[in-house]
């Protein structure tokens, strides 16, 4: 059960992280709580899906070239799936990068 915890308040903190990027960044826009914790599960199930296609190496957690332009196109797309979330290209680039940092800053066990 312990592991149902995790991934629901994982998934809880990056809607608040969604939330946060969309208030500060141009080019990218989430409106409400419900879209963004949509909008972190629909970013886990496209990163899961490339991820198995296509291996290890587009994880953003390899810190590579590859990785941060997955998890920009992942942001992207994401707007197709989600209402009430709008992304520009620079958008999705700004976005990865600041969940990038925030995903190396915040510890693994506290997310």
């Amino acid at each position: 059960m312990q592991g149902w915890l995790g991934a629901i308040i994982r998934f809880i903190v990056s809607a608040f992280v969604l939330l946060a990027v969309s208030y500060f960044l141009p080019g990218f826009e989430i409106v409400g709580f419900a879209n963004a914790l949509i909008a972190a599960v629909v970013i886990a199930l496209i990163g899961y899906i490339i991820e198995s296609i296509l291996g290890d190496d587009v994880s953003p957690q390899s810190r590579g070239l590859v990785g941060f332009l997955t998890s920009a196109s992942v942001i992207y797309l994401t707007q197709f799936v989600v209402g009430n979330m709008t992304v520009t290209i620079i958008g999705a680039l700004l976005a990865a990068l600041v969940i990038g940092i925030v995903d190396a800053v915040v510890p693994t066990e506290l997310r």
